[in-house]
């Protein structure tokens, strides 16, 4: 892969974008991670964010973001 890839196991980077959230199952509150996708550009600058993921076009979306 042309990219770096992390495990966040402490939530450090979760929590600094915000998606560190609480959500509800079933009526049963718990912590969990909010599913988004951020662009970041070559220089760290955040250029776009996808607040709603849709799975099945969501490669395309992300694609066209990037003028592809």
């Amino acid at each position: 892969m042309p990219y770096t890839l992390i495990a966040d196991t402490d939530k450090t980077v979760v929590e600094k974008y915000g998606v560190w959230v609480e959500k509800s199952m079933y009526g049963k509150k718990y912590m969990g991670t909010a599913r988004k996708t951020f662009l970041i550009d070559e220089k760290g600058k955040i250029v776009k964010i996808f607040d709603k993921v849709d799975v099945s076009n969501h490669a395309d979306e992300v694609l066209a973001a990037f003028g592809e």
